[in-house]
């Protein structure tokens, strides 16, 4: 299947010949089978034309907008996939014993890929991130014991701030930062986390709205008007796995370089380059296409994208068993 970021201002994506095009400013054009296509990403100021709209609303192709900064806007939604029943069922397992219980799957989870991500640069660095790493650990173990969600969520929150204290110590020191910021973000690291989390949130809200369930009906994360909290549930657990990696190999592997940001723009904070976003985009993408064997529940190999469906299949198994010990949330090694 085709994924196609549009990352040029002024260029057109339309419809002819049961193929889809993209014309950009310079008068170069892009031809992409419309069968082949699964999602467009438009990235600053492109249009799209009202029969590729209404193509992709038939095809069920999701159609994300963002900022040329990489914030998110919203994207086009069809409702060919809508299961009320099933929606119904998920909201009443709102701040329940499954939430919570859920909460703490996945939040345990989180932890442990970040601990497992801490170790591969603290062996390749040669940089002792010991203490980071042992209150990663702490925290894990005091979820088991969490009566509430909040609770849950504060040990989520000790144990990102040692996370990060830890890849700032281990990241080229040339990128080295001071722990998380976004909007805006105000260093490199923290500009390619927070473009790539927008994509991966894109990439699951893509996925819940195909299974049936509802985006804004989230178990761990409260209820905020406008945000996809159950998007950001879902979104925990790969943080670490897929966009932190991701960014981490490209800085300490010298794929992307100072000039690849900039800070001078209009709004205030540090923001990739056209060339940094094709470049990050470019490695986003040939992460999401990796084939591992990380979920417990099968014996064979699945791309990151893949994997992501089939936890949403458990996902879904879970909420209608109304058993959260169903879900096993994805642990790297």
């Amino acid at each position: 299947m085709s994924l196609l970021f549009i990352n040029e201002n002024h260029a057109t994506i339309g419809i002819e010949e049961n193929r889809c095009f993209v014309k950009y400013a310079d008068g170069m054009k892009k031809i992409v089978p419309i069968e082949t296509l699964e999602s467009i990403t438009i990235m600053g100021h492109s249009q799209m034309t009202t029969q590729c709209v209404q193509e992709c609303l038939k095809r069920g192709i999701a159609v994300s907008y963002f900022s040329k900064g990489g914030s998110y806007f919203g994207r086009l939604q069809s409702t060919g996939h809508i299961n009320a029943q099933r929606q119904r069922k998920q909201s009443a397992l709102y701040d329940s014993e499954f939430a919570l219980d859920l909460s703490k799957a996945i939040i345990r989870a989180k932890l442990k890929n970040q601990s497992v991500v801490l170790r591969r640069y603290e062996k390749s660095g040669k940089i002792s991130v010991s203490e980071q790493l042992k209150m990663l650990h702490i925290c894990n173990e005091k979820i088991v014991y969490c009566k509430t969600i909040s609770e849950v969520m504060g040990y989520e929150g000790q144990g990102a701030k040692a996370y990060f204290e830890g890849l700032s110590a281990l990241i080229d020191s040339d990128f080295q930062f001071q722990g998380r910021s976004k909007r805006p973000p105000r260093d490199e690291f923290n500009s390619m986390i927070s473009l790539g989390y927008s994509v991966l949130m894109n990439e699951l809200y893509g996925k819940i709205e195909t299974k049936g369930l509802n985006p804004y009906f989230g178990f761990m994360h409260r209820d905020k008007e406008k945000h996809p909290t159950l998007a950001s549930d879902m979104m925990e657990e790969w943080r670490a796995v897929i966009v932190d990696s991701t960014a981490m190999s490209m800085i300490n592997g010298h794929e992307i370089h100072k000039e690849d940001f900039m800070t001078d723009m209009d709004e205030p904070g540090c923001f990739l380059t056209r060339n940094g976003i094709k470049l990050y985009l470019s490695k986003l993408e040939k992460k999401l296409q990796t084939e591992v064997r990380y979920l417990s529940y099968i014996d064979y190999a699945v791309s990151f994208r893949r994997a992501i469906a089939l936890q949403l299949d458990l996902l879904v198994k879970a909420i209608e068993s109304e058993d959260a010990s169903i879900y096993k949330p994805i642990e790297i090694r």
